[in-house]
């Protein structure tokens, strides 16, 4: 009798494990639609909040019905995209065309690839007097671009905004669902559990949400509060023209997504713009060149510092009920395992790990350690955040 409950029992963890590997399988082999439906969750998560504005928004004492209301956060969280685009394009394309490095230098005789040539020949003085480096390397570039389909590169371009577009329509048409219906997610997952379980995984998907929707709200007004910030310094100060302090500041504020080296990164391509436009084009303060990169690097420094004591512990304690040095050992975890991505996700998927911690095994040690709040509402069953 013991040796037939113990093969019962082997054989219902061996089902679980082949369940499990099921589904393990088919999430990699759909992972572009399991992709598509995480987008569309966060999305939703974002326009969550702009609902709840917009519904405090009456006509004739009537509010809008809630499909209107989630194509109306949709349309909102599009524009905003656009907006940064529309102003970081631009800004780009008129460095290139305005601010050409060599304009305003003056040059010795002869043109500039002479004098290149001349200057790659006395360093290593066993090129030669007559050696044609920058012949040299545009040889090697007219083979190159020969070689290269002009087809292939159309096709593949094509290709890329056929995949943008599908996947830009299916992540907005599975968030209008998710907006419309904020349970829409928990019931499918609740769908998906077990009846024992169904109660505290719902309780755990509420948690996730406003957690993660607080979290992702506060990056989106800490991009922008930093973009604000560099936009005033550079315009007002730096004199760098509106529409070119415009582009910097929101490259900068999209940097400043990336933990701790997003905004050093961004600093650098600020100074460096702002030193090409000034050495190439004039545009800026009427100062010494170099006094002018380090006037714009304390402006984006003085930024930085505004978003490291004001916005981001005001974002990371206050939304994700995490301390400093937990967030900090997390996300230099998950840049060794993922680099950039792994830098980006290392938040939100520890807001996760941590809320199903908290409901699930808050009877371990460390749990209780790292939660120590929680002791109360996993007592009485209530939401802990």
């Amino acid at each position: 009798m013991e040796t037939e409950r113990n093969i019962d029992k082997l054989a219902g963890y061996l089902m679980k494990l082949g369940v499990a590997a099921a589904i393990i399988a088919l999430c990699l082999y759909f992972h572009s639609v399991l992709i598509y439906i995480i987008l569309a969750f966060i999305v939703s998560l974002i326009g969550q909040p702009l609902t709840v504005v917009l519904r405090k928004v009456r006509i004739n004492g009537r509010t809008a019905p809630d499909w209107l209301l989630a194509i109306l956060a949709i349309i909102c969280i599009l524009g905003g995209i656009l907006l940064i685009v529309t102003q970081i394009i631009p800004v780009v394309t008129g460095i290139v065309r305005d601010a050409s490095l060599f304009k305003n230098i003056h040059m010795p005789e002869g043109n500039l690839i002479d004098n290149v040539n001349q200057w790659m020949a006395d360093a290593i003085p066993w090129l030669g007097a007559d050696f044609d480096g920058v012949g040299l390397v545009l040889g090697y570039a007219k083979d190159f671009i020969a070689k290269i389909s002009l087809t292939g590169i159309l096709g593949s371009l094509a290709s890329t905004m056929v995949d943008f577009i599908i996947g830009g329509f299916s992540v907005a048409f599975i968030a209008f669902f998710f907006i419309k219906d904020n349970q829409l997610f928990r019931k499918i997952i609740g769908a998906l559990t077990p009846d024992r379980l169904e109660k505290k995984v719902g309780q755990a998907i509420g948690d996730i949400e406003r957690l993660l929707s607080r979290y992702f709200v506060g990056l989106i007004i800490e991009m922008f509060g930093v973009a604000l910030i560099n936009f005033l310094g550079l315009w007002l100060i730096a004199r760098i023209g509106f529409g070119y302090a415009v582009g910097i500041a929101f490259i900068a504020g999209i940097l400043n997504i990336i933990p701790y080296i997003g905004p050093l990164i961004g600093e650098i391509l600020g100074v460096t713009l702002c030193f090409v436009l000034k050495y190439g084009s004039g545009t800026g303060l009427d100062v010494n060149i170099w006094f002018f990169a380090l006037l714009v690097l304390l402006i984006m420094f003085s930024a930085q510092m505004i978003d490291n004591f004001i916005y981001q512990p005001l974002i990371y304690s206050k939304s994700i009920q995490a301390t400093p040095l937990e967030v900090f050992i997390v996300i230099l975890l998950a840049a060794h395992i993922g680099g950039v991505t792994g830098m980006l996700a290392a938040i939100p998927a520890y807001t996760v790990i941590r809320v199903i911690a908290g409901r699930f095994f808050y009877g371990n040690k460390a749990v209780q350690r790292l939660m120590p709040d929680m002791k109360n509402e996993v007592n009485n069953n209530n939401n802990p955040f």
